[in-house]
């Protein structure tokens, strides 16, 4: 068993529960209260949702890789889903970075939640 991938699999299942949880909270029922045209909120929250899927995918396959020693093409899905959490954080940090808020990366705060699963899964993978 490979803890590093246990590790990021917990930490990205906890990760998909926090952006259930608070994202439905502070995200999704302000998007479908405002007054932005029907379809671009609909395809927002349809984004969301996939975010939400992709978040509890990624656990589990981390769960499966954790399991799976000696597995053809196991570093290959370890990396792209380490590649993965980092490209999520990127974007949250380049978003939050070029808003012109003051304390910047405390205000969209997510990257701090998604990079630690890159960080295991990338030293399960090396």
């Amino acid at each position: 068993m490979n803890g590093w991938f246990l590790a990021g699999g917990i930490t990205a299942v906890g990760v998909a529960a926090v952006h259930i949880a608070a994202g439905r909270r502070d995200v999704v029922l302000p998007l479908l209260s405002c007054e932005l045209a029907d379809e671009p909120k609909r395809v927002l929250h349809a984004v969301w949702h996939m975010v939400s899927i992709d978040l509890v995918l990624s656990g589990l396959a981390l769960f499966c890789l954790s399991l799976a020693d000696g597995t053809p093409g196991r570093g290959l899905v370890a990396w792209f889903v380490a590649a993965h959490f980092v490209a999520y954080a990127a974007a949250f940090l380049a978003v939050t970075l070029s808003a012109g808020w003051p304390r910047p990366l405390l205000r969209l705060p997510q990257w701090i939640l998604l990079l630690p699963v890159a960080a295991l899964t990338a030293a399960g993978a090396a």
